[in-house]
């Protein structure tokens, strides 16, 4: 989840990440990919803008131990796959972290993607937790830093990718009401200044109005209070549909396949949804739910709130296929 406040905490817990996280070994019952339509996609187009491969100017790896992390579990930046950042002076800080959520960070994986990779890799990676400090020299962007972890990964890891797109069982995102959209979804407004570097203001600046339907933070998914015990609640401010979507499956929303936009809204929206978590695993037999029944569910909320709905479909998806990935040896 990307937070703005304390901490940068990246959880392996499954409810901990926005929009219906599945993190960490999700299962991904009964889909069945069709067989691969080309061998190997191109570059995404991120990276290419941020500028292709980079390096650390000095980094370490090491396995924590008790006691080792002094700050706790987290990173010194938000690392999800949206854009709120902390201006560092090129300065990375990983601790405590498992494997998997440097290799999310660095590949800039949503959690469709999630789908496909969890089951991917060793157990070892979810297991077993690093500190890395890192720096490089200027003020490098958060997909710089994204690139930097990537030939970090594959210098003390051995990691190896490479991208296929597959035919696959996707849900395709739609305005319910063409023209119309829900209460809680709204294009950015154009005037509103909305950057995706998080700073405290200064005590001499001028106090800003926020629509507080939405969260603070823009250019990431966040977590929200929900209005009441029992209910789940994310949002965002000026971000694109495409990281709307492909941020549904798994975790609480209960979505088994990749979403995909096929709204045909283009810009940045603001938008926010709550609703009824979906459990995980059966239910303790006698035990109270934590769920709050009268809240609705996801495909309610996502009709109701937002004006969206989802269709079964298949349809081709980019998938990050792992070659390799090796455990360094033991400080």
């Amino acid at each position: 989840m990307e937070g703005i406040v304390g901490t940068y905490i990246t959880s392996a817990s499954p409810k901990s990440k926005a929009i219906l996280k599945a993190i960490f070994l999700v299962v991904l019952a009964g889909l069945v990919c069709a067989p691969v339509r080309s061998a190997q996609s191109q570059t995404p187009d991120w990276q290419v803008a941020a500028g292709g491969r980079m390096v650390f100017d000095e980094a370490t790896v090491h396995q924590t131990t008790p006691g080792s992390s002094p700050y706790g579990v987290g990173s010194n930046f938000p690392l999800g796959p949206g854009d709120i950042y902390i201006p560092n002076g090129g300065k990375f800080r990983g601790s405590n972290l498992p494997l998997i959520v440097y290799i999310k960070f660095a590949y800039k994986i949503t959690d469709s993607q999630e789908l496909f990779l969890d089951p991917q890799l060793p157990e070892w990676t979810t297991r077993t937790r690093y500190d890395i400090r890192a720096s490089a020299q200027g003020n490098p962007t958060k997909d710089q830093m994204r690139l930097m972890i990537q030939s970090l990964l594959a210098d003390r890891f051995r990691l190896a990718i490479h991208y296929e797109t597959r035919q696959v069982p996707v849900f395709e995102l739609l305005v319910d009401q063409p023209g119309t959209l829900g209460p809680l979804l709204q294009r950015h407004p154009d005037d509103i200044l909305c950057p995706t570097t998080f700073r405290s203001p200064a005590p001499t600046a001028a106090p800003v109005t926020i629509d507080s339907r939405f969260p603070v933070a823009c250019g990431g998914i966040v977590g929200m209070d929900p209005s009441a015990p029992g209910r789940f609640r994310v949002g965002a401010r000026n971000v694109p549909m495409d990281l709307i979507a492909s941020s549904m499956a798994g975790g609480d929303s209960g979505l088994d396949r990749p979403v995909l936009d096929r709204t045909g809204l283009a810009g940045g929206y603001d938008f926010a949804i709550e609703f009824a978590p979906q459990p995980d695993g059966l239910p303790t037999p006698g035990a109270k739910s934590l769920v709050d029944s009268t809240a609705p569910t996801f495909a309610e909320a996502l009709k109701e709130q937002l004006g969206l709905k989802l269709e079964p479909k298949m349809g081709p998806f980019d998938v990050l296929v792992i070659d390799n990935v090796e455990e360094p040896p033991a400080n």
